[in-house]
């Protein structure tokens, strides 16, 4: 049986349908769950927590019922809500704590857990400041601390670097990586932030309009592109660019760390590359092909789902 198994299911607030006919098998591993605001990602986490009860269709967890699965499948997961949910007057390792006893764990476990965990989200200097105290990024650790308090299989995270700088952004996602790399989470990254996805999962889930468009590897849902390619250079790069352009290459991209990506016509051979560095007196130390990123992959996908009229 699938980690996660969803057949046909579709939820409606009133007239309004958030989800429809959502069919998915997922195997564990480190999920991106992506899709525009609206698109029924938090309605979706939010039927896997039974939190929602779905109008139709069914679904498992770990071979539990996400119907009648109740506490003994919530206690496998750990949700990361997208809204604060913090509690105003309790200190931060109190509100740890606090979910790892509504988790069934003993007040001596989950305060001795608590602490732990604070630790190594880098919380330790805090633990005693009111959560009304505590900037974004330390409200976003918080809440990662308590859905990881349980130590579950499985973490539900719904937008996790909403309102972070791009520093502490960057912190949130290594900590992801690391937890599903060296610690074996997996997890469900619900984002409108491709990059989030591209940088931390091996899968993903389009979902628009309620309905998932495409799901699977990203490597295997990506297109190969045949005409783009990545190169760094060894010498000016400003002036192997301007070759290339005369051979009737595009430069997409110039970072200024003598690295490219080139966009060749039709009929381009990859040695072209090397004959136009060794006239301009430059060194090819790198070159691969530059095949669809995440975004256009979503672009693309979407795009093709509009044009079926689906």
């Amino acid at each position: 049986m699938g980690f996660i198994e969803l057949h046909h299911i579709s939820h409606r607030y009133g007239r309004h349908s958030a989800l429809a006919d959502v069919c998915l098998e997922l195997e564990p591993g480190c999920v991106g769950l992506l899709g525009p605001n609206g698109a029924g990602k938090s309605t979706l986490l939010k039927i896997l927590m039974g939190l929602l009860t779905p109008s139709e269709g069914s679904g498992s967890l770990f071979g539990r019922d996400i119907r009648s699965g109740g506490v003994q499948l919530r206690r496998k997961i750990g949700y990361m809500s997208e809204a604060d949910a913090l509690i105003p007057g309790l200190k931060g390792a109190e509100y740890v704590a606090l979910a790892g006893e509504l988790c069934g764990m003993t007040r001596k476990q989950a305060a001795r857990r608590a602490h732990e965990l604070l630790n190594y989200l880098g919380l330790e200097e805090a633990r005693y400041r009111r959560l009304e105290e505590y900037s974004t990024g330390m409200k976003q650790r918080l809440k990662l601390a308590q859905a990881l308090v349980h130590d579950p299989p499985l973490l539900l995270l719904d937008e996790p670097t909403s309102g972070l700088d791009s520093a502490g952004r960057d912190a949130m996602l290594r900590l992801l990586i690391t937890m599903g790399r060296d610690y074996g989470k997996s997890f469900v990254l619900s984002t409108h932030l491709l990059n989030d996805v591209e940088r931390v999962c091996d899968s993903v889930i389009i979902l628009h309009g309620g309905r998932v468009l495409r799901h699977g590897k990203t490597s295997e849902l990506r297109a190969d592109r045949f005409d783009r390619y990545r190169l760094q250079i060894e010498g000016d790069a400003m002036v192997f660019a301007d070759e290339l352009k005369l051979e009737g290459a595009r430069i997409l991209n110039q970072n200024g760390k003598n690295e490219l990506r080139v966009s060749v016509p039709s009929g381009w051979v990859t040695r072209s590359f090397f004959t136009v560095a060794d006239n301009s007196g430059m060194v090819v130390r790198g070159l691969e092909r530059d095949d669809e990123d995440l975004g256009e992959l979503f672009h693309r996908v979407v795009k093709e789902n509009h044009r079926d009229g689906t």
